[in-house]
């Protein structure tokens, strides 16, 4: 038995989209790590005592932007695959469709 086209492209779609969820999901993971590493880091300096952390907080910090724009192109990629555009689209608009 085959699938008509339109079935096919739904499976297709909500498999891509499951794909990105779950991708989402482990970028929020690691963000909300980051950020509580970051604050733990903050919260033990001691100026006084000269115990400083700037470059771990900032690669921390580096870190959570980074994430939050992988994030960000997971929702639109997402919001693309629910209006029906696809990879072609993409393409053809020099891969500026976000």
């Amino acid at each position: 038995m085959t699938q008509s086209p339109e079935i096919a492209a739904s499976a297709s779609q909500s498999e891509a989209i499951a794909r990105c969820e779950a991708e989402l999901a482990v970028f929020i993971q690691e963000r909300d790590e980051s950020v509580k590493r970051c604050r733990e880091l903050l919260a033990a300096e001691d100026p006084a005592a000269g115990v400083f952390h700037a470059a771990e907080i900032f690669r921390l910090q580096q870190n959570k932007l980074r994430l939050e724009v992988e994030m960000e192109f997971r929702r639109k990629k997402i919001n693309r695959i629910r209006l029906g555009f696809d990879e072609a689209d993409a393409q053809s608009a020099g891969g500026l469709v976000f």
